[in-house]
């Protein structure tokens, strides 16, 4: 392990192999690619003279990320979103001049953290609801296992180890309302443009009814079904 670089057991010591992948470079900057897809999946339905052809090299590259090239223009530009934009368009020259269209940086930072969050959410959920099986079988193994109740940290009145489980579970089963109350009201950021007016997007369809129906197909796109209202993003637009 690298000594001179700061790590955090919650990635070296705590988690699951896969929670550890989800919040991994692969995982995240593959989303940005994922993202960049249905943008331009999206921009096509909506009228945007875009091809096929561009949208299969951009699906036949989403995991093939060189990260060496990424390093260096980032080196040179200063700004990690446009340097893998310059790496996916080496990747993919017939859709290089579509990847980002009209969007700002926001569209694949801040959706792939809402998209990341809700993956490790259904992992937590569903690694809770394991153990709520189990315990569950083991409150009904033993619900008739008398031990010692306490009450003001004294001995008191005698209960069953079974019963003291489902005090453990109730816990538990709280935690899982609340875990899908969380994962029911996820929302994508869905791509605003520059400050958040959509103005870019105006520029590309010059039709004010096709932008509105942006945010809503990106979203079906990537597994959402709401997406926020307004947002204020950054100041890096790519408009043809």
């Amino acid at each position: 392990m690298e000594k001179n670089t700061y790590c955090t057991p919650l990635a070296g010591r705590y988690p699951s192999k896969e929670m550890n992948y989800i919040w991994s470079d692969n995982s995240k900057y593959s989303t940005w690619r994922k993202l960049w897809v249905a943008l331009a999946e999206t921009e096509k339905e909506l009228g945007i003279d875009i091809t096929e052809e561009q949208l299969n090299e951009m699906r036949a590259h989403i995991f093939d990320i060189d990260y060496d090239v990424v390093a260096k223009r980032e080196a040179e530009c200063r700004h990690d979103v446009m340097a893998h934009v310059y790496e996916f368009g080496l990747k993919c020259p017939l859709a290089k001049p579509i990847i980002h269209l009209g969007a700002t940086s926001c569209y694949v930072t801040d959706n792939t953290d809402v998209i990341l969050m809700t993956e490790a959410l259904k992992l937590v959920k569903k690694k809770l609801i394991v153990v709520i099986g189990h315990l569950k079988n083991f409150a009904e193994k033993y619900k008739s296992t008398t031990c010692l109740g306490y009450t003001h940290f004294q001995p008191a009145q005698l209960t069953t180890v079974g019963k003291r489980a489902t005090l453990w579970l109730q816990d538990l089963l709280e935690d899982l309302e609340e875990l899908e109350f969380v994962e029911s009201h996820m929302k994508l950021l869905g791509c605003k443009g520059t400050t958040g007016t959509q103005e870019s997007f105006m520029k590309l369809f010059k039709d004010e009814e096709k932008v509105k129906q942006i945010d809503g197909k990106i979203a079906e796109k990537m597994g959402f079904d709401k997406v926020f209202a307004v947002s204020r993003t950054n100041v890096y637009t790519k408009i043809r």
